[in-house]
């Protein structure tokens, strides 16, 4: 029987090249200066979600039924994996300050607003009504593709913005391979069945082809960004 690692890891080698590709359009379609506070914003509405998910997978582990090997462990990695994550859509807020944006929430488009909806929305569902591991294909996700450090050195040249504008980014760029690289461990011996290992493969393909989707119209590549 394949383990999850043997599942997941497929899943995201086919289509994480997609999301980064997306996020190389993103960093270097022209007017990156007046995008990067539309990124920021959508960053936000995005990870102010994070910590939230983490707690009701948490809670959804303690009522797996009493023969799921892997409620111990999931819950175990949620507990450690939350406080390090919390408070980082205050980050990017402080972020946001630097450059002067009073109402961020208000700064990206209808068509990108629907897409973090899409993207946080599902995993709502998937956690109460499938399996709280179904939300480590969406962590593997966002935390797989971190701005490289060689990028978010140059952007304040780039931009013209204040370094303290790139701090969030600063930060993720440095933390997320570590926090990706957990995760991996945990895939080698969490202990689900093949039919979740399965979903928690088929949404870290889903949750990949919405974050490009979301990164290439940050880019601006289907005019909707600030609509």
């Amino acid at each position: 029987m394949l383990g999850t690692a043997a599942l997941v890891r497929p899943a995201l080698w086919l289509t994480i090249p997609a999301v980064r590709g997306a996020a190389y359009a993103m960093w270097t379609a022209p007017g990156l200066r007046e995008r990067y506070p539309a990124y920021l914003s959508a960053m936000h509405l995005l990870i102010r979600a994070s910590v939230p998910l983490m707690e009701a997978a948490a809670e959804s582990c303690r009522h797996l039924p009493p023969g799921d090997a892997s409620a111990g462990p999931l819950a175990e990695y949620f507990g450690a994996h939350i406080p390090e994550e919390r408070g980082h859509d205050q980050w990017l807020l402080e972020d946001l300050a630097v450059l002067g944006v009073p109402e961020p929430d208000a700064l990206p488009g209808t068509a990108v607003r629907e897409d973090i909806a899409a993207m946080a929305g599902t995993q709502y569902y998937w956690v109460r009504h499938g399996h709280p591991a179904c939300l480590l294909g969406y962590i593997a996700v966002l935390e797989g593709c971190p701005p490289q450090p060689r990028l978010v050195d140059r952007l304040p040249a780039l931009t013209g913005l204040p370094v303290s504008a790139f701090r969030t980014l600063a930060w993720h760029a440095d933390l997320d391979p570590r926090h990706h690289r957990e995760l991996d461990r945990l895939f080698e011996v969490l202990p689900l069945r093949a039919v979740v290992a399965a979903a928690v493969a088929r949404n870290a393909a889903w949750t990949a082809a919405r974050a490009a989707v979301l990164l290439r119209r940050l880019a601006g590549e289907d005019g909707t960004a600030r609509r």
